[in-house]
C-alpha cells in the first residue's frame, strides 16, 4: 500500500509530529511506501475562500488544493495526525478537509448519501491529547468525537476501514509519551487494507 500521512504541527519537534514519524516508521516495517504531507512546514492555507466555491460549481480547482488531491489520488491509506483543539481539530486539519475533500470529488449525497465519490481507502486518526481517557470518556467527548468523525465525515470521504485513536496523557512523563509512540508505530504496523464502504451508521 501507499500510505499518505497528513500531520498538523507548527513544531517540528512536537509530540504531534514524533507520533507522525512512528506511524510512518511502523508503515514502512511493513514494507508499505508512505508520504507525508506536512501542513504547517508546506505552508497550506486552510481558509475557506470564493475560488473553493466556485471550483464546487465547475470552476478551476485552487492550485494547492489540486496538489493534495493528487496525493490522495495515489493513496490507498490515509493517516491525519494534529493535537485535539478544542475537543476538535485545529484549524490546519479542518481546513484541509473542507477544501480539499470537495463537493463533487469526494461526495455529492445524491445518487447515494452512504457513499463516498472516492473508491475506499484505509483511514486512521492519531489525535493526541493531554486529558486521560477515563476524563474524555466521561464527559461523553469520546463518543461525540466518533459520532462526528468515523460515523459522519470520513464515511462520506470513503474511508473503509476508518479508526480514531486518541492519544491520551500526551504531557504525562517520558514513559508515557514512549507508550504513546509506541501505539502509534503498532497504528501504522497494523494498518488494515481498504475495505469495502462501512455505512456511517455502522
Amino acid at each position: 500500500m501507499h500510505v499518505l500521512t497528513v500531520l498538523d504541527h507548527p513544531d517540528p519537534e512536537s509530540f504531534t509530529a514524533s507520533a507522525a514519524r512512528s506511524f510512518m516508521a511502523g508503515v514502512e516495517a511493513v514494507g508499505h511506501s508512505v508520504e507525508l504531507a506536512d501542513l504547517n512546514a508546506e505552508g497550506f492555507d486552510p481558509r475557506w475562500s470564493l475560488a473553493d466555491i466556485e471550483a464546487d460549481g465547475g470552476g478551476a480547482v485552487p492550485p494547492d488544493v489540486q496538489k493534495e488531491q493528487a496525493r490522495l489520488a495515489r493513496a490507498d491509506a490515509v493517516c491525519l495526525v494534529f493535537p485535539l483543539f478544542w475537543w476538535g481539530m485545529p484549524s490546519m486539519t479542518k481546513g484541509w478537509v473542507d477544501r480539499v475533500w470537495s463537493w463533487g470529488w469526494a461526495y455529492d449525497q445524491l445518487d447515494d448519501p452512504e457513499i463516498s465519490l472516492q473508491r475506499p481507502r484505509s483511514g486512521i486518526l492519531l489525535v493526541a491529547a493531554g486529558v486521560r481517557s477515563d476524563e474524555m470518556a466521561a464527559g461523553g467527548y469520546l463518543s461525540a468525537l466518533e459520532t462526528a468523525w468515523i460515523k459522519g465525515t470520513f464515511g462520506y470521504f470513503g474511508f473503509s476501514p476508518r479508526k480514531l485513536e486518541v492519544l491520551y496523557g500526551t504531557k504525562g512523563p517520558l514513559s508515557r509519551r514512549k507508550s504513546l509512540l509506541d501505539q502509534c508505530y503498532r497504528a501504522g504496523y497494523e494498518l488494515p487494507a481498504p475495505a469495502a464502504y462501512a455505512r456511517r451508521d455502522g
